[in-house]
Formats: C-alpha cells, structure tokens, sequence
C-alpha cells in the first residue's frame, strides 16, 4: 500500500468508505512506526550481545559474567516483546499468537491443585433447564509459596506415680545439632546451600529474613555455619581418603581473596581441588571432588592435599606439581603427571597475532584431529580406548612433536609464539600420556568446571572472611560439588546427614553418610 493516497482517487469514494480508508491507512503507520521502534531495539540487544561473544578480548565476558549478560538482555528482549505485544492489543483488540516452547519438563510426583472454574450461570438459553458437562479444558501453570518460617514447639510431657513411690518419667530431648540452638537441621541445610550453592551470601539472606519478620542477624548465622562446617569435617575427611585410594585423579586449584585483619586489606588464598571422575570410560568408582584451602600456591600445598595417593595426576601444567613426580616428595612415591591440551591449545589461541599464523593454524588443526578421535571413544572401556588412540591418536603425536621442534627453531624464544611452542615441547611427555593409558583424559577440563562454580561464590561474596572462613568454605564446596556429581539434591542430602550425626551416627559407618552413597529414596523423604 502506497504511504499516501491520491487525493483525487480518495475523493471518489463514498463518504463512509473513505473515512474506512484514511483510518485504515493511519493504523497502518501507527503500527509501521511502532514495528520499525521495536527493530532498533532489538537490533540493539543483538549488537550488545554479539559485542560480549565475538567482540574484541578486552570487550570479552568472563564465562559466569556472559550468563549474566545473556540474563539481563533475554530479559530485556521479553520486556520488548512484550511491550509490542500490549500496543497492538490496545490497537487492534486481539493479542498476537505466540509459538509454544513445547512440552515442559516437571516433576510427575509434584504436588498438584486442581481449581475448578465454573461458568456464572449454567441455564440453558433454550429454555430446556441446565446444561450438562461434556468435557473439559486442562492448563497447568507453575505456582510456588514462598519460603514459610515455622516454630517447632517440643513438648515432653512429665509422668509420676500418682502415689509418690516412684521418680519421674519423660522422654528425652529431640536430637539436635546444635544443642539448645534454634535452628532445626532443615533450616541449617537451607542457610547452607542457600550460601555456598546458590551464592546468596549470609547478610543477605539476613536481610530476606527480616523481610519476613525474622530478625536473624547475619553474625547468627555464621555462627550456625561454623557449627555446621566442625560436623562435615569428618566427612570430607573421609570423601579424601577414598579420593586418593583411586589409580587416577584431576588436580587444580584458583584463587580465593581472603582478608586479612591485620592488614586491613584482602590477601590472595588458594583453594586447590583434587577430583574423580572415571565416567568418561566407566569406571565403577563414584565420582568425587574435595575442595582444600591454604594460603599459598606453592607446590608443598598440592603435597599436603594429596598425601597418600599413588597413580597418575592430570593437572593443567602448573610447575607446582612437579614435586610430586620429581622425588622431592616428602610422603608417597612419585605420580606421574598428565598434561593438558586445553591448556597448551590455549597457549597457541593467545599468541596467535592479529595478523594471523600459520604455525598457529596448523597446530590448532593436528589438535583438532586428535580431539575429533577423542570425542569418537568417549565412554568405551580403558582398553578399547586405548587400542584405538595408539592406532590413531600416537601416529599422529609422532608427526607433530618434528614438526613442532623445526617450528621451536625458526620462532623467536623471546616471542609469544616462541614461547607458546617451548611450552608445547616442555609438557610434551605429560601431553603425550593418554595413548598409553585409556583412564587419561586429553584434558582436565573435568576439575575446571568443577571449579567454576567456586569463582561465581567469590564474586559475590568478595573474598574469605578469614583462613578459617576459606577451610569452611572448601568443606561446604566439597560436599555440594560431590552431591551434583553424583545427582544427589544438595539440600536433601544436607538435612538428612546433619540430623544423622546430630542422632548421634556412628562414625565407624561414616562411609553410608557420604554423598555418593546417600540412597535415592531419602532424597523425597528428606526434601
């Protein structure tokens, strides 16, 4: 339709229908004008987001960074949409038909409440009496109550002999984890993934609280949280021996602002993490990781974690692990470290100049083939793993390692791309392990995403109130951690192995309370 009539062919027309015309024809630019607002916005949005993924390093967001950026703009998409949506319903009266997301995937065993809409009146309009039910229409929407405090009044009646010939007769306090304390072992599960899953920190599940008129101060809780970190002690200690029993495991470690009271200030503090995970080629031992604070990165700390274990370590190349596998190890025979090619992939990516490298090029796509095989084998048994890696993974480590030397040779040593392959040919025997031996990964990107989720808690929690806050808080990452690997419900686990041990579990069977053996039917029945 053309943007302006001629007036002279408007003329022609009957009254009525001219006046049909021209409102027609401005309800048309009003809705034009309003579609081509909605496109710059979104356009907008795109740009924004295509910025964040793809836009200059220095434009880049850290990975927990982009999820809250892909948050904020699916949000501001949905607020335009929806904006739009409300105009062309006040316009036209009819609201635009949007496409469903398909089925929604919920529960079946969770709880249902069915409300009945009857219509006003049900009187037939053919005078015949009240009409009768044919039939139905189902919808469900997902509803919630918020989270209720509630008092659990104990009473403990006292009994006598109604004669005075004997003593008194009552029954004995509930068991409780905190002795006189008013927290249930519910609401101190509650407080704990609250703060160390769901990175709300305490004062601000302090101020929620008195959002609903409970006045639990932030000291409080942490006090409830020290009690609770002293009882899973034991238990990490536990998930750790088992832990280095195994012939494999993944190590690493990332920092942890800590504060320093004397200072004033903050001090950096490491966790370091030791991890099991044998899934990709279907190891029967459950995975596990354990999370250990110390106030260094040196390499005594990754020998203090891992006492005792004997077998083959994969770590991303840190040199503080190589006094576990040079004889400078005070506990335990040596390990054998297995390097990672994320690490050394990544080494190449950011030498890699604006210009381009062919070097680059190159090793990044041996690197690919080596992976493309990887993702064929994943999960087959250690030996078929390695059959098929020594067929054809190893012929081709043996073509890049000449290759990389004559390339080491001809590259500046002092250059980024120098250095980035004398770091290729320095981790070359700890690179070239996982032939031989079908349990080792190419990478250890296992025990990075275990660690991921311990950088967004930082984030908002700042730091580590003090070192004993950072033991604390690699006990409650260890057990959480454990729990998601194993497909444990972190909160139901929690309730159900406090009110264990505040019942008095015994400690030689501290192995059933670990979350890799907490059985699936408990899961509803602490929940």
């Amino acid at each position: 339709m053309p943007s302006a009539l001629d007036p002279d062919l408007l003329a022609q027309l009957p009254p009525a229908l001219r006046a049909a015309v021209e409102a027609r024809v401005q309800a048309l630019a009003v809705e034009n004008a309003d579609l081509r607002t909605r496109n710059a916005r979104l356009e907008h949005l795109v740009r924004e987001l295509q910025r964040a993924r793809f836009g200059p390093r220095s434009e880049k967001l850290h990975p927990d960074q982009m999820e809250l950026a892909f948050e904020d703009i699916e949000v501001a998409l949905a607020a335009a949409t929806e904006e739009h949506d409300a105009a062309v319903e006040a316009r036209t009266g009819e609201r635009p038909a949007r496409t469903s997301r398909g089925p929604r995937r919920l529960p079946k065993d969770l709880p249902r409440e069915e409300r009945v809409l009857e219509p006003e009146d049900l009187t037939c309009p053919c005078g015949c009496g009240e009409m009768v039910r044919i039939g139905e229409d189902r919808s469900e929407r997902l509803d919630m109550t918020p989270a209720q405090f509630r008092l659990i009044v104990t009473i403990r009646p006292r009994y006598a002999c109604p004669k005075g010939r004997a003593g008194i007769r009552q029954a004995p306090p509930a068991p409780a984890l905190i002795e006189g304390g008013l927290a249930t072992e519910a609401l101190l599960a509650h407080v704990a993934v609250a703060k160390f899953a769901d990175h709300l920190p305490l004062y601000r599940q302090s101020q929620i609280m008195a959002r609903q008129g409970v006045g639990i101060d932030r000291s409080t809780l942490a006090d409830w949280m020290g009690k609770v970190s002293f009882h899973l002690a034991p238990v990490v200690a536990r998930m750790a021996e088992d832990l280095k029993r195994s012939g494999k495991l993944f190590a690493d470690e990332t920092t942890l602002p800590v504060l320093d009271p004397g200072a004033g200030k903050t001090k950096k503090g490491f966790i370091w993490a030791m991890l099991r995970d044998d899934r990709p080629w279907g190891g029967s031992d459950p995975p596990g990781v354990v999370f250990t604070y110390a106030p260094g990165r040196a390499g005594i700390h990754a020998e203090e974690m891992l006492k005792g274990f004997e077998g083959i370590l994969q770590v991303d190349g840190y040199q503080g692990y190589n006094r576990l596998a040079d004889g400078r190890r005070a506990g335990g025979g040596r390990v054998q470290l297995a390097f990672c090619w994320a690490h050394a992939r990544r080494k190449l990516i950011e030498a890699r100049p604006s210009a381009g490298s062919p070097f680059v090029d190159e090793a990044l796509r041996r690197i690919a083939d080596l992976y493309a095989i990887e993702k064929e084998i994943r999960g087959q048994a250690p030996e078929a793993r390695r059959d098929v890696r020594q067929e054809r993974s190893k012929p081709l480590l043996e073509a890049m390692h000449p290759w990389l030397v004559q390339e080491a040779a001809r590259l500046s040593k002092k250059s980024d791309l120098g250095m980035a392959a004398a770091y290729l040919l320095d981790h070359w025997p700890g690179l070239v392990l996982f032939p031989d031996d079908g349990r080792i990964e190419m990478d250890s990107n296992s025990i990075e995403n275990r660690i991921r989720p311990l950088t967004l808690g930082r984030k908002n929690a700042l730091f580590a109130g003090h070192d004993e806050g950072g033991q604390s808080w690699a006990r409650f990452a260890s057990v959480i951690g454990t729990c998601r690997l194993n497909d444990v419900e972190p909160y139901a686990w929690l309730k159900a192995t406090l009110e264990a041990i505040a019942a008095g579990y015994p400690k030689s069977d501290i192995d059933a309370l670990l979350p890799w053996n907490f059985p699936k039917a408990a899961i509803k029945a602490a929940a």
